[in-house]
């Protein structure tokens, strides 16, 4: 079974950073594509970013193109998340996915595997 483990969430004020990391340990991590969701209190799970097996493709939700960075290091079969310029509109839990192959996935339904969450909060 594969497993992912998000770290990095945290509180910060409304303009600073954050870094989240995925940790997979699917053999196969370095041909799937992988996401980013996020949750906020009483809201749907909605798309944040996609990052293809090899990470030079690369789509983000309108919401946070710019602000935010996917990138991924296969050595390390580890994804990252970085935030910058975070509004309170972006507090929510994060959640990374991973497919089983090597097509980019914008809703749930296109991943197979789910890390358990990192929660993120930003203050005004």
């Amino acid at each position: 079974q594969v497993q992912l483990v998000e770290s990095g969430g945290g509180l910060v004020q409304a303009g600073g950073s954050l870094r989240l990391s995925c940790a997979s340990s699917a053999r196969t991590f370095s041909n799937n594509a992988m996401g980013w969701f996020r949750q906020a209190p009483g809201k749907e799970r909605e798309f944040v970013t996609t990052i293809s097996y090899g990470g030079r493709i690369k789509d983000y939700a309108d919401s946070v193109k710019g602000r935010f960075t996917i990138s991924r290091d296969n050595a390390k079969n580890t994804v990252y998340l970085q935030m910058n310029s975070l509004k309170t509109e972006d507090t929510a839990v994060y959640y990374c996915a991973e497919a089983s192959g090597a097509r980019l996935g914008y809703t749930t339904n296109d991943y197979v595997y789910w890390g358990q969450g990192t929660k993120v909060t930003v203050s005004s």
